[in-house]
């Protein structure tokens, strides 16, 4: 019942853009925190977006703000990230994950997640 399948990763050269999918079982999407995660290799997973599908609420990674935008387009339960002027330093892979921790997201980009995707990878080249 739950089901998070990401898709849009890809190579790209710096300064370019992807939009990445998360299509999401009903179950894992409505009124949940969902987000979008990356691990470069030898890295720890960072979060990079949060957003809360029922009210909207978005919060975002420091270092992707003003770049990347999280959407959620609840007819067909899916989460995006919309990932523009692309950097080396956004490489790896990206995960979606949803939370059954709570309502809402709370602690934001910090919020607790219970379920993963499977990932999907970005390679930005300089």
């Amino acid at each position: 019942q739950v089901r998070l399948v990401e898709s849009g990763g890809g190579s790209v050269q710096a300064g370019g853009s992807l939009r990445l999918s998360c299509a999401a079982s009903p179950y894992a999407y409505s009124g949940r925190c969902m987000g979008w995660f990356r691990q470069a290799p030898e890295k720890e997973r960072e979060g990079v977006a949060t957003i809360y599908t029922g009210a909207g609420s978005t919060y975002y990674g420091d270092s992707v703000k003003g770049r990347f935008t999280i959407s959620r387009d609840n007819a067909k339960t899916t989460l995006y990230l919309q990932m523009n002027n692309l950097k080396p330093e956004d490489t790896g892979m990206y995960y979606c994950a949803t939370s059954f921790a709570a309502t809402g997201c709370p602690g934001g980009l910090y919020a607790p997640m219970s379920y993963w995707g499977q990932g999907t990878q970005v390679t930005v080249s300089s």
